[in-house]
């Protein structure tokens, strides 16, 4: 089997917790030796993420979870993505001469963060911890300083003169000491008054000051008070399907999950072969998730009950030997992070957290320098479209939380990326490599990847006729090129996803494996 990263697995007895992040990795593992379960250790790692991670994640972006309580039933699933404001106005952005949403730098891209009510969420329903000591390693790491991620320095170049964003200039190398104070004092806030410390509180008072200033020439400002009351978390039915003797599970819209069980049904149904490295397995992993996600833009938002035929009718359109023209998107006119955590119990978590594109939309709330997602880039401005960006809806989302589960319901894998666009290729890849080919957690991991892409943003995979992108050293290109693929070969580790994996083996031994792409993530257990 080809790798194009070295990966160890490792392996304990009792619990796991994988980050990006070897400061988040330690906090988790602390509260599970502690005796803590799965869910404060996803906390706890969540809360140094948000300190020392703004590039990838933090308070102003958006959370999904799912959540396997060991009884053998569905996981639970969290959608703590947040909506647009009351003073959301396609109209005037259209009359602006706009035909898709602003990336960065304008306030209606943000939708209000939902990520606070999902860790409130989360830690009202399965914590044991008080929440206080399971965010205070974040907020030491705040207040005393941390070292600055080699994976931080080159975005945080781009905050100079930005509003808001001057403790994260301190990032200039590798090792370099940043200190968040005002992110320490909002998760002090949180932990002793809820969310109304955060909501309503100095960030939220921030967050209408920026959308009011704004607002010009007597228009209405994007957010209002109302819209900050109102709870952005809310606990959804997962998406399943089975694939290669398993049931996978994902998040459902608002948010692409459905996207990778989709695609693993379409898989399954095919002669994949057992060598990963024969350019037919890309071949026909390439064309499941085209044939799940062609639509994707015109069938996902928010009330959608995706996909809208079957797996084996989408199975039936795919060609072994030739690229299918069917599966082309319509013609038309991120970062993030993934920590997971299992526990001795059987409670496990994966949990994915996102600004969207890097520091978001750019726009800092400059009270607490907590940087704002720009999740609205989701909407779309094609009028009458559900999915068009309004007063209160919520944007389709990219994040893609993953749940394996045996046939008599026990927990098999939690795994997730980011990526954009991409995270249920990347997935299918790496849930093929375990579940159907026997690799292990850190096998699965290092092995080379593909995705499709169109070339720009990584938000507008389903835009235009898509291409397929593959690391370097990958066994694939000249198959998949004499198959009828535009294949474009991008260095290693460039755009292909931060994975996190834990397996849980037939023995019960936790096997997990942290991205070594993220350079600094970290897999460790008790």
């Amino acid at each position: 089997m080809t790798s194009v990263f070295s990966t160890a697995t490792r392996y304990a007895p009792r619990g796991m917790v994988c980050t990006v992040d070897h400061l988040a990795t330690a906090a988790g593992v602390e509260v599970l030796a502690g005796g803590g379960n799965a869910v404060d250790a996803a906390i706890a790692a969540h809360a140094v993420l948000a300190v020392t991670a703004p590039h990838l994640c933090g308070l102003g972006g958006d959370l999904f979870a799912l959540v396997h309580d060991g009884s053998g039933g569905a996981p639970a699933a969290l959608d703590a993505s947040g909506r647009a404001g009351s003073g959301a106005d396609p109209e005037r952005l259209r009359a602006e001469g706009r035909t898709s949403m602003p990336f960065t730098g304008d306030i209606r891209s943000v939708p209000i963060p939902g990520c606070v009510d999902g860790v409130l969420a989360l830690h009202a329903r399965y914590a044991t911890r008080e929440l206080a000591d399971l965010v205070a390693p974040a907020v030491r790491l705040a207040e005393d300083g941390f070292p600055a991620s080699p994976i931080m320095v080159r975005p945080a170049a781009r905050l100079e003169g930005v509003e808001g964003a001057g403790d994260l200039l301190a990032a200039t190398h590798a090792g370099a000491v940043v200190r968040r104070p005002g992110v320490a004092r909002t998760l002090r806030g949180i932990a002793a008054d809820g969310r109304a410390a955060f909501y309503g509180g100095e960030f939220g008072a921030g967050l209408l000051a920026l959308g009011a200033a704004a607002a010009r020439d007597g228009v209405r400002p994007e957010y209002d008070a109302a819209d900050l009351a109102r709870h952005q978390a809310q606990w959804v039915t997962p998406v399943a399907a089975r694939a290669w003797g398993h049931t996978l599970w994902s998040t459902p819209p608002v948010s692409q999950g459905y996207l990778l069980p989709f695609a693993a049904e379409i898989a399954d149904g095919l002669d994949l072969p057992d060598d990963a490295d024969d350019p037919l397995w890309a071949h026909l992993l390439v064309e499941a998730a085209r044939a799940a996600g062609h639509d994707r833009l015109d069938v996902l938002h928010e009330d959608a009950t995706p996909p809208l035929d079957s797996a084996a009718e989408r199975r039936a359109g795919i060609d072994p030997e030739r690229r299918s023209p069917r599966f082309d998107p319509p013609q038309r006119d991120g970062d993030t992070t993934y920590l997971c955590a299992v526990d001795g119990d059987g409670l496990a978590v994966s949990l994915i957290q996102s600004n969207a594109a890097g520091f978001g939309s750019l726009l800092f709330e400059p009270s607490t320098g907590i940087n704002l997602q720009n999740r609205g880039v989701g909407f779309n401005l094609r009028p009458g479209h559900p999915a068009e960006y309004g007063p209160g809806r919520r944007p389709p989302h990219t994040l893609t939380p993953a749940l394996v589960t045996r046939p008599d319901g026990s927990l098999r894998a939690v795994v997730g990326s980011m990526g954009g666009d991409s995270q249920p290729q990347l997935l299918l890849q790496i849930v093929a490599r375990l579940l159907a080919g026997g690799a292990t957690a850190g096998e699965a991991i290092g092995a080379p990847r593909w995705r499709l892409d169109s070339g720009d943003t990584g938000f507008d995979t389903w835009e235009n006729a898509v291409r397929v992108e593959v690391e370097h050293g990958s066994p694939w290109v000249a198959g998949l090129r004499e198959r009828g693929h535009d294949v474009v070969e991008a260095a290693a580790g460039v755009g292909f996803g931060h994975a996190h994996l834990v397996d849980v083996t037939d023995e019960g031994v936790r096997a997990g494996a942290a991205d070594p792409r993220a350079v600094i993530g970290a897999a460790s257990g008790v």
